[in-house]
């Protein structure tokens, strides 16, 4: 079984104006309504790829109600931890400029609450998968990420790990099955400016030498990098189409590379199907469909 964790997940207004003046009432022209997070971006392009999993975290209030809800309606497996206070947060995006956002705090996840998500996870058995993705909230201990790897190690389970950072580079000591750093993120890491797919090779590999298992690099109209853990080098240009909308793309490759090492033992398989669907989310409007997926697979060269 494959599991995802999304610790402050939210509703996406996601909104359409012809302009944005400071200090006037604006009018959207279009808008969307979505359940967010990385994790559950990551659930849903799964299940959209006929992959069950399982989506756990934490929701609270209305909001809370409603992100449930819409995951039912879209037939993607949940089992989030009800937080009693306040109300899982609102994201606000400006489709129309350059990814403007105004992201909501969450509410405050309490020690009992958090003590719950790790009685879960101890269920995980030899073969589970589990994506730790996104940001923790700031009622949360920094090293969560950390000690739920620290808990469950020894067991064989994969862990999938799409954090920046800190919260990246702590976890390398229990050797993530993968990464996926963009290459922004893995450039910070080390202090230095990638922008082409060799580039990034001998800091991916750094990477590896450190503990993770496969290193997984986005780079968005450059294509994508990986290096497996047999010492492969993997390289592919971005998939050719019309950018339509960015969010979720980088969580759509990690659904896609899963989903690829699930159907087959080949990490060129896994790595086109990253590809694609981190392209298909791109030029759509929603997150990718299977459908989606396999037209820009098949088009890769």
């Amino acid at each position: 079984m494959i599991y995802t964790v999304t610790f402050n997940p939210s509703l996406d207004y996601i909104v359409s104006m012809k302009s944005f003046d400071m200090g006037m009432t604006n009018r959207t022209t279009q808008e969307q309504m979505l359940p967010g997070g990385k994790g559950i971006n990551v659930s849903t392009v799964l299940t959209n790829l006929g992959h069950e999993n399982t989506a756990l975290g934490f929701v609270a209030g209305f909001t809370g109600d409603e992100i449930i809800r819409r995951l039912e309606e879209m037939n993607l497996k949940n089992d989030f931890i009800r937080i009693d206070n306040g109300f899982s947060r609102i994201n606000v995006k400006l489709k129309d400029y350059d990814g403007t956002e105004i992201n909501g705090m969450g509410p405050v996840i309490d020690e009992a609450s958090q003590k719950k998500l790790m009685e879960q996870l101890q269920s995980m058995k030899e073969g589970d998968t589990l994506v730790l993705a996104g940001s923790i909230p700031e009622s949360m201990p920094s090293t969560i990420y950390h000690d739920i790897m620290e808990k469950l190690q020894g067991r064989g389970i994969r862990f999938v790990v799409d954090a920046t950072k800190n919260l990246l580079m702590n976890v390398l000591t229990f050797h993530p099955f993968l990464i996926k750093p963009n290459n922004h993120e893995l450039g910070e890491i080390f202090g230095v400016e990638l922008k082409t797919r060799e580039s990034v090779v001998p800091y991916a590999r750094k990477l590896q030498e450190q503990g993770a298992v496969n290193v997984l690099v986005s780079m968005a109209g450059e294509g994508a990098v990986l290096l497996d853990e047999n010492g492969e080098v993997h390289m592919h240009e971005a998939a050719r189409g019309k950018l339509v909308n960015a969010v979720g793309a980088g969580d759509s490759m990690v659904a896609g590379f899963i989903a690829g090492c699930e159907e087959k033992k080949d990490y060129e398989h896994a790595f086109r199907m990253g590809i694609s669907a981190g392209s298909a989310s791109a030029f759509s409007e929603l997150l990718c469909t299977k459908e989606e997926v396999m037209k820009v697979y098949e088009q890769l060269d």
